[in-house]
């Protein structure tokens, strides 16, 4: 009877196990992937391209442009702002850059001279 009561025990946690990971796995099946400024990319003037999209955590957006044109640099709401990158930003350079958003708002500028002054800016909020 010993070996029975085992059995179930081990039953059970693979069966949480297997619970877990199915839901894990739902939660990252439904991040959806959006290219930035769409067919025209990252590109001057995408500042309204978010509205009217719906942006959760973990979704991910592509950047795709010219890497000896433009760049992508992830900053914070000053950063934003005066379109300078604080100190130790992260910059994207490949020209085409994934990047998974974080809970809030997410702040992306070209830190090339007079490109974010021109419009090369997007604040994207994931809920």
């Amino acid at each position: 009877m010993a070996q029975g009561r085992g059995s179930a025990g081990c039953n059970a946690a693979v069966l949480a196990l297997v619970l877990l990971c199915v839901l894990l796995h739902g939660e990252l099946a439904e991040s959806a992937v959006y290219t930035v400024g769409d067919r025209g990319g990252w590109s001057f003037n995408t500042g309204g391209w978010p509205r009217g999209k719906r942006f959760r955590a973990g979704d991910v957006l592509v950047f795709k442009y010219s890497p000896s044109a433009h760049n992508v640099v992830a900053v914070n709401a000053a950063g934003y702002k005066s379109c300078i990158a604080p100190r130790g930003a992260k910059v994207y350079k490949s020209g085409n850059d994934r990047v998974t958003l974080a809970r809030g708002t997410n702040y992306f500028i070209c830190s090339f001279p007079g490109h974010c002054q021109s419009g090369m800016k997007i604040a994207v909020t994931a809920a």
